[in-house]
C-alpha cells in the first residue's frame, strides 16, 4: 500500500481524481441498488407480481447493454471529462424521476434513464484512469473504485430505510438525484482529460503516471480527431473471452442488487428494516473482496512478471471460492447461516473484479474505452437477463433452489472462459527490431510475454506522439 501511495494515487491531484472516480461509483451504485431496497414497498403499491417486478428491477439493464461501447468510444472522441458530465446527468435525472413514478411504466421510464446515464460511466472511467493511474496499480485502482461501489450497495440498504420513514422512498430517490448532480457539477470543474492540464499535477506526479497517456490522444483542442481508429473485428476477438468472463460475474452479482432484500423478506417472512442489515452485511464483505483482489492480482504480477496468470488466477479463485457458499445456500433454513454463506460467496466474487477490468487495458490501451465498454455490456445484459430469470424461476418453482443452481453453473463456465483472457497478448504485437521495455524495478524479471505487452505499449505511445 505504501509503494501505492508514493505513485500519487492517493496524493495530490492524481489523488484527488481517483477519489472522485471512487465517489462516481459510491453514488451510481446507491442509485442503481436503491430500487431493489425499496421493492417490498414499490410491490405493494403498485400491485405487482414478482415477474413484473422483475421487469421493473432489469429495465435498468436494457440500456446498460446497449451503451457502454457507445460511450467508451464517445469517451474515446470526447474525453472523459465531458463524457462522465453527460452520463451524470442523465442518471441523476432517472433517479429523480424514479421518485415521481405512478406505477409499472413510469418505473421503468426511469430506470431506463438511469441505465443509459450510467451504461458508460465504467469504460470512461476505466478510459481515466489509464491516464491518472501508474499502470502497475490499475488492478489495484479497479479494486478500489469496485470497492466504492460495494460499500454503497452494503451502505444503501440501511439508508434507505432511514430515509424513509423521513421523507417517503419518493423522497429518498429525490435526494439521490439531487446529490448526483453535485458530484457532476464537482467533477467537470476539477477534471481534466489529459494529465499536464491539469494546474495542480506537478512534473513529479507526471513522471510516474503512464507514458501514453503522457503522449496525448488528441484531444487537445482537437476534438479527439488525432485519436487512433478502432479496430473493431480484433479488437472483439480479443475482449469477447473477458466479456464473457465478466458476464458470469454480473449474473451472479445482479443475483444480489436486485432480489437480496426481497429474498430475505420473503423467504424468512422478516420485515424490511432486518432484511436491510442482512443486505448490507453481504456487501459489505463485497468491499473488502474488491480491494483484495485488486492488490492479489497487482501482487502476483510484481512478484512473477506473468501477467496472464496475475488475471486469470485470482478470478479463478474467486468464481471457484464463490461456488461452495453458493450451494450452502440450498442446504440451510436459518437466515444468520445464509447470510454468512452469502457474505463469503460475494466476497470471494468480487475477488475478480479488479483483474477483469484491468485486462482491457492490458489488451488494448489505445482503445480503453471501447474495450472495457464490450465488458461493461456484459454487465447489462446479466442486468436485464438475471432478475427477470430469477423472478420467473421463483414464481413457477415457489423456491429459490432454481436461481441459485443456475448462478453456480454459470460462474462454472465462467471459470473455464478465464483461459481464454490472455491480457500477456496485447491486439497489436510489437514491430519487428523494437528493444523490450521491463517494468519498475520492483517488478522483478519481466517474461517475454510481459516485455511485449510493454513493447506495445512505449511503441503505441511513441505513434501517437508524432
Amino acid at each position: 500500500m505504501s509503494n501505492f501511495v508514493r505513485t500519487g494515487v492517493f496524493r495530490g491531484a492524481p489523488g484527488r481524481v481517483f477519489l472522485l472516480l471512487c465517489a462516481m461509483y459510491f453514488i451510481e451504485y446507491v442509485d442503481r441498488v436503491n430500487l431493489s431496497v425499496a421493492a417490498p414497498l414499490i410491490k405493494e403499491e403498485f400491485g405487482l407480481s414478482n415477474t413484473r417486478l422483475g421487469v421493473a428491477l432489469s429495465a435498468f439493464g436494457y440500456c446498460y447493454a446497449v451503451f457502454p461501447v457507445i460511450c467508451g468510444y464517445l469517451g474515446d472522441r470526447l474525453g472523459p471529462r465531458r463524457m462522465l458530465a453527460i452520463s451524470g446527468v442523465l442518471w441523476a435525472l432517472g433517479t429523480l424521476l424514479t421518485g415521481f413514478a405512478g406505477g409499472l411504466a413510469g418505473l421503468v421510464f426511469a430506470r431506463l434513464l438511469v441505465g443509459t446515464g450510467e451504461g458508460g460511466t465504467i469504460p470512461v472511467a476505466t478510459l481515466a484512469m489509464s491516464n491518472w493511474v501508474t499502470r502497475h496499480r490499475r488492478g489495484f485502482a479497479q479494486g478500489f473504485t469496485h470497492s466504492a461501489s460495494r460499500a454503497a450497495a452494503a451502505l444503501t440498504p440501511p439508508l434507505v430505510v432511514f430515509l424513509i420513514p423521513l421523507i417517503g422512498w419518493r423522497g429518498a430517490f429525490m435526494a439521490m438525484g439531487v446529490a448526483s448532480l453535485a458530484w457532476v457539477v464537482v467533477w467537470y470543474g476539477y477534471f481534466r482529460d489529459d494529465p499536464r492540464d491539469h494546474g495542480a499535477v506537478t512534473a513529479a506526479e507526471l513522471a510516474a503516471l503512464p507514458a501514453f497517456s503522457q503522449a496525448g490522444r488528441g484531444r487537445r483542442g482537437n476534438g479527439g480527431a488525432g485519436a487512433p481508429p478502432v479496430p473493431w473485428l480484433a479488437l472483439l476477438r480479443r475482449i469477447l473471452p473477458v466479456t464473457l468472463v465478466f458476464f458470469a460475474h454480473a449474473w451472479a452479482l445482479w443475483m444480489y442488487l436486485s432480489w437480496l432484500p426481497s429474498f430475505f423478506v420473503s423467504h424468512f417472512h422478516i420485515d424490511l428494516k432486518h432484511s436491510a442489515f442482512h443486505s448490507g452485511a453481504v456487501f459489505a464483505a463485497a468491499v473488502i473482496g474488491n480491494t483484495a483482489g485488486g492488490v492479489l492480482t497487482d501482487w502476483l504480477y510484481t512478484r512473477t512478471g506473468n501477467l496472464n496468470a496475475a488475471r486469470r488466477n485470482v478470478v479463478i479463485l474467486g468464481f471457484g471460492g464463490s461456488i461452495p457458499f453458493l450451494a450452502s445456500v440450498l442446504f440451510l433454513h436459518n437466515e444468520i447461516g445464509v447470510a454468512l454463506c452469502l457474505a463469503v460467496a460475494l466476497f470471494f466474487l468480487e475477488l475478480s473484479a479488479g483483474p477483469v477490468f484491468a485486462t482491457p487495458m492490458d489488451i488494448a490501451p489505445a482503445h480503453a474505452g471501447v474495450a472495457t465498454g464490450f465488458v461493461s455490456t456484459a454487465a447489462g445484459l446479466a442486468a436485464v437477463i438475471s432478475p427477470i430469470t430469477f423472478g420467473y424461476l421463483v414464481d413457477v418453482t415457489g423456491s429459490y433452489t432454481s436461481p441459485f443452481a443456475l448462478s453456480i453453473a454459470i460462474l462454472a463456465f465462467g471459470i473455464v472462459m478465464s483461459f481464454w483472457m490472455r491480457p500477456d497478448r496485447p491486439l497489436e504485437p510489437p514491430a519487428p527490431g523494437e528493444l523490450a521495455v521491463h517494468p519498475p524495478a520492483q517488478f522483478g524479471t519481466a517474461s517475454p510475454a510481459q516485455s511485449t505487452s510493454q513493447v506495445y505499449r512505449q511503441r503505441s505511445a511513441k505513434e501517437q506522439a508524432a
